[in-house]
């Protein structure tokens, strides 16, 4: 009983953290929300959920083969870093007078499954955290790995889906003189995302 308490509790903290820490998944959410609605950066809050099975798994293969995931994560990072890049892009071409919601765009979820699968993030927490708390709770029962896959997703989706109700409601604040400057800020975010994660690559693959 103890034991689906603490993993039940390890999985809320840790999705909730995941959830709220800033990072391109969380800026490509508000990102949508901003220029196309609320259902647009709730398709990318939710994208975790297509994205992270295989994640997973990859993860776990390489926890249990391989003793040497650096070039792994590196090549990920390197292709993450270059959509967060044009994604930041295309954020700062946006004009102010421009700027109004479009409710026909329907490639949100797209981006946040590619953006997921090149954030270097996710495989390394799967492999230094996740992974390791996955085979301790294998080892007691499937019940409690359940429980913390359960716990984890539903904060780690709950909390970016929060986020956006949250400036979905604030759009009317946010669609005044704020709105293209924050649309620029999160463009910005974007792209030093993208390089933080060239660098964090360009190291994994010993090249620097």
């Amino acid at each position: 009983m103890l034991d689906l308490i603490e993993f039940l509790f390890l999985g809320t903290f840790l999705g909730l953290a995941a959830g709220t820490s800033p990072g391109p998944l969380l800026a490509v959410t508000i990102s949508e929300t901003l220029q196309h609605g609320k259902w647009e950066g709730i398709k990318v809050a939710v994208s975790p959920l297509i994205t992270d099975l295989p994640i997973i798994l990859s993860t776990m293969f390489v926890l249990s083969h391989l003793t040497n995931y650096g070039f792994f994560i590196g090549i990920i990072a390197l292709f993450g870093a270059s959509y967060l890049i044009y994604s930041g892009v295309e954020s700062l071409k946006i004009k102010p007078n421009n700027v109004e919601l479009n409710i026909e765009k329907k490639d949100a979820l797209k981006k946040g499954i590619i953006v997921n699968f090149g954030n270097p993030h996710p495989y390394i927490f799967w492999i230094s955290i996740g992974g390791p708390l996955i085979f301790k709770s294998l080892n007691t029962h499937a019940l409690v790995t359940i429980l913390f896959i359960l716990g984890f997703y539903s904060f780690l989706v709950g909390s970016k889906i929060a986020i956006t109700l949250i400036v979905e409601k604030s759009k009317s604040f946010i669609n005044g003189k704020y709105y293209f400057s924050i649309i620029q800020i999160l463009g910005i975010a974007q792209i030093v995302f993208g390089l933080v994660f060239i660098k964090m690559g360009l190291e994994l693959l010993n090249l620097i």
